[in-house]
């Protein structure tokens, strides 16, 4: 959006403004498939995406950076959160196999 401000009156304005639409409308997208390995590339795609847009403006290192950390700590809290979960569940599928089904 930045890029087409700037550059309004240039040729490359409507590809700019089209290609980080696309962009958006991709990320949004990848949120149905975060949960799967192919979302996760998505979405690391389209954090190196952003910071390569900084060749063209270089104020978007600063958002591609700002955006590629954020991605980064999702994704790992994400898989600790996944491996805790599934820790705490097979830990209680053992206690309720050694205890029975808990009494009210």
């Amino acid at each position: 959006m930045a890029v087409y401000g700037v550059n309004r009156g240039e040729p490359m304005a409507p590809w700019a403004l089209g290609l980080s639409l696309g962009l958006a409308v991709v990320a949004i997208l990848t949120c149905a498939l975060v949960r799967k390995p192919l979302g996760i590339w998505i979405g690391w795609t389209i954090q190196i995406l952003l910071v390569a847009s900084a060749f063209i403006e270089y104020t978007m290192a600063i958002v591609g950076v700002g955006f590629g950390l954020a991605w980064w700590y999702a994704v790992v809290k994400g898989a600790q959160i996944d491996r805790e979960n599934t820790s705490r569940a097979e830990a209680e599928a053992r206690w309720r196999e050694e205890h029975g089904p808990a009494s009210q």
